[in-house]
């Protein structure tokens, strides 16, 4: 956005485009869809494992669903980045929208007629891997179709309080409905996953890339070429990685949960929607006036700061603080987010958006499923609380240690 436009002009003409607009609610109702589905399937897979196992090896099985779901992820990252660079990505969303839904009605009768098992759970998980591998990257490269550039931050901006509105509200109608029924939970993502094929199919821009020659090889090697050579890129997708896959804590949620905090499948929810009651506070403030300096500096404190919260949440044994750690957490988190998503999209061309969002999303879906994956082991042996706190600290130190890496990420101004 140029450093002339107002904010609240900005706002209005983004609201103008009717596009855009179709493109928001089919974002927020399949976040909505998959929140839930995330949600149930914790809390489904740890009580399974429960009924059979001790604490650490049922943490350890719910850290194995963000393994089992970045697996498909990283196998498919660079095929479905170079998908979304050739083919309409519309279409593309409608594909992927279909398998989730199918995944979800395959959820739903195993909960409903008591098949589902461990096992089984986490086989859904790969399936709807697969689904978000293709899912990402066109998304990522669609948005930025539907609007003007001089509103693309402000855009950004809005799509990530699609994110966190539905993240707000998502795990909290998740553990409701959760304790009434899995099965119920799944039906209630599947419908709404339908919801935003709908949506979706009623977007008229023209989605489809200028393909550029070349082979398919060649296509996808040169978004990681491009990755690799732009250092301020770079550089912040992987402080992401870093400080999440050592700070994340979502797959300890069921375990403070039910054996920490002791708050029971209603409190699950309102931890799981914590983080992002803050981040969506914070993405209202960026809809309605974004950074224009220090955008290196800031996002390095907000990471900072992401790292802190995770070691207050990890020490907390009361629910309100372990509340606030969460929501303070999330709106540093959606600093970092925000600032990384604008500098990407702004400097990436449209032809490369797909590739260059799959390299981004492949460490984005890294540092939350390996995240949750390394808590699972290091909780295996050491126990949750010990898990969530060590990886805090390491995550403060490599904030530090990234900031002396990259200079010029540090230095990074102007979001234009």
């Amino acid at each position: 956005m140029s450093e002339s436009a107002e904010p609240d002009t900005s706002t209005r003409a983004l609201l103008r485009q009717g596009d855009f607009i179709l493109f928001w609610i089919s974002r927020w109702t399949a976040v909505l869809g998959v929140q839930i589905q995330s949600v149930a399937l914790g809390w489904h897979v740890y009580s399974l494992a429960r009924q059979t196992m001790d604490v650490k090896q049922s943490a350890f099985m719910v850290s194995l669903l963000g393994l089992i779901s970045f697996v498909p992820v990283l196998l498919l990252a660079l095929p479905a980045g170079e998908t979304a660079d050739r083919y309409d990505r519309r279409r593309i969303l409608k594909f992927t929208y279909a398998s989730e839904i199918a995944v979800a009605v395959l959820l739903a009768v195993a909960a409903f007629t008591h098949h589902a098992s461990v096992w089984m759970l986490l086989g859904s998980a790969a399936l709807f891997g697969a689904s978000r591998a293709f899912f990402a990257p066109a998304n990522t490269a669609m948005g930025p179709m539907l609007v003007p550039r001089h509103l693309l931050p402000r855009a950004i901006a809005w799509n990530s309080l699609a994110w966190q509105t539905a993240s707000i509200a998502g795990p909290a109608i998740g553990g409701i409905v959760v304790a009434i029924s899995p099965a119920l939970s799944y039906g209630v993502a599947a419908a709404l996953y339908l919801i935003a094929v709908t949506t979706i199919s009623l977007i008229r821009s023209n989605t489809q890339p200028e393909v550029q020659p070349g082979s398919r090889w060649a296509l996808m090697k040169e978004g990681l070429v491009y990755v690799w050579t732009n250092k301020i890129v770079f550089g912040a997708i992987s402080l992401d990685l870093a400080a999440v896959i050592l700070a994340g804590a979502t797959a300890m949620l069921p375990v403070y949960a039910k054996d920490v905090l002791h708050v029971g499948p209603e409190g699950f929810g309102l931890l799981r929607a914590a983080p992002a009651i803050g981040a969506a506070a914070m993405a209202f403030y960026l809809a309605a006036s974004a950074i224009r300096r220090n955008a290196g500096r800031i996002m390095f404190v907000a990471v900072g700061i992401f790292a802190l919260g995770t070691v207050v949440f990890g020490l907390s044994k009361l629910m309100w603080l372990s509340v606030a750690a969460l929501i303070v957490l999330g709106a540093a988190d959606m600093i970092s987010v925000y600032i990384r998503q604008t500098l990407v999209q702004l400097v990436t061309p449209d032809h490369m958006r797909g590739r260059v969002a799959t390299v981004s999303s492949l460490f984005i879906g890294a540092s939350n499923e390996l995240g949750e994956f390394r808590g699972g082991v290091v909780a295996r042996f050491v126990g949750p609380v010990v898990a969530v706190v060590g990886g805090g600290i390491a995550a403060l130190g490599v904030t530090v240690l990234w900031a002396k890496l990259f200079p010029d990420l540090r230095k990074a101004d102007r979001l234009a």
